[in-house]
């Protein structure tokens, strides 16, 4: 039971301020006292949900993001009982297996099963006689409380999950930017209500760190150190708060002889809303120090500068390349109202204090300040001079 309890209240630390004034982190003979203990917390109110715009939704539509869910989001608050669902150590996984009575679930069934048809296919419906619905979970932590769908092939075996929740533009805004500014693209549908995401595979953050960092051999540590240092790089030029190590996960892929470590981003809600610009840099939150350790002790600064410059370029091509696309979900975003006016004051002036541009002074909505940070990171490698961003 004390590990149970333990291990909620270990995920909901962040609320807390820490019992220390400074952290001390060395990286590369240099000492950075860093001043944890704030006068407010890191992230100190829960985020509103914030409706989506005649305009991103018409955005929506022409990029077939757009349809009308056979079943939503409130449809599914409507179960009637619910057990806990634990993992294979018989720790609370903060997910209940929800289930619903026997005059709703075969409706509640067929329309999640041609929801996955929508996602993945074409919508057609011939195939779905060979799908089950295996389990339908309910999430109890978080902001967005979503519902975690396993939908399964009876010929084969071959299951998948995908996640319905309650409709937020600032979510949708994180999952287009992803798309677009990431090496990976995302599959998601939306509607006034409900919003229907792909299952992103990997190992959750704070898994790995607890149970696989400790078990990888040097060369392997090396290549999580720089890949995170890429990650709370592209973390930070695209404004994606709150990435702790529950909300990201590691994939493994085998290459040659050797495997091979991405760090991916599973939570969206968090885009550009905060006014602190420490939110949206993952090393400042307590729950990713091991990995900060690990850059620490296998880094050098030449090597993370060096890594810091190659995804800025990566994401300035992506910038480029992404067209009339980018620009329209900018425009967009620039006259809609995604924040609170305290958070869009503090932000842009941190953010001016390091780069000294005057676009960020100039932002009235967290669209401008976007636009600033990714027009900074184009114009600097369009000039071939990559200057410290942020």
């Amino acid at each position: 039971m004390k590990s149970l309890f333990y291990k909620y209240y270990r995920s909901k630390l962040f609320n807390l301020e820490l019992n220390i004034s400074y952290l001390i982190l060395k990286i590369n003979n240099i000492t950075l006292d860093i001043n944890v203990i704030m006068a407010d917390k890191l992230i100190s109110q829960k985020k509103p949900f914030y409706p989506i715009c005649s305009g991103l939704e018409k955005f929506l539509k022409s990029y077939d993001r757009w349809v009308e869910t056979p079943i939503c989001y409130s449809d599914l608050l409507r179960f009637s009982g619910s057990i806990i669902v634990y993992d294979k150590n018989d720790n609370d996984t903060l997910w209940v297996s929800v289930f619903f009575s026997e005059t709703e679930r075969r409706d509640i069934d067929y329309n999640l099963k041609k929801i996955y048809t929508l996602l993945h296919s074409d919508g057609n419906e011939s195939g779905i006689q060979y799908l089950n619905v295996d389990s339908i979970d309910y999430c109890t932590f978080g902001n967005s409380k979503p519902f975690r769908v396993k939908i399964r092939n009876i010929l084969n075996d071959n299951f998948t999950y995908y996640y319905i929740k309650k409709t937020d533009a600032s979510r949708i805004y994180g999952l287009e930017y992803e798309h677009m500014l990431s090496p990976y693209n995302l599959n998601f549908l939306v509607n006034k209500n409900t919003l229907v995401e792909e299952h992103i595979a990997g190992i959750p953050g704070d898994t790995f760190i607890r149970d696989f960092l400790p078990k990888c051999n040097e060369s392997e540590k090396s290549q999580i150190a720089k890949e995170y240092v890429k990650f709370n790089e592209r973390s930070m030029i695209r404004l994606l708060g709150d990435m702790r190590a529950y909300n990201y996960v590691v994939v493994p892929t085998h290459d040659f002889d050797q495997v091979v470590y991405k760090i991916r981003p599973i939570d969206f809600d968090q885009q550009s809303f905060e006014g602190k610009l420490s939110v949206y840099r993952p090393q400042f939150f307590k729950e990713n120090f091991p990995i900060m350790e690990l850059v620490r002790d296998k880094l050098n600064r030449d090597s993370i500068n060096q890594y810091k410059i190659e995804e800025r370029s990566i994401v300035a091509r992506r910038i480029i390349s992404s067209g009339n696309r980018l620009k329209k979900l900018l425009k967009i975003m620039q006259s809609d109202e995604t924040t609170l006016k305290s958070n869009l004051q503090r932000l842009k002036k941190e953010i001016y204090n390091f780069t000294k541009d005057q676009d960020f002074l100039k932002s009235k909505s967290m669209g401008d300040v976007m636009s600033a940070a990714l027009n900074f990171v184009r114009l600097n490698y369009e000039k071939v001079n990559m200057q410290d961003f942020f």
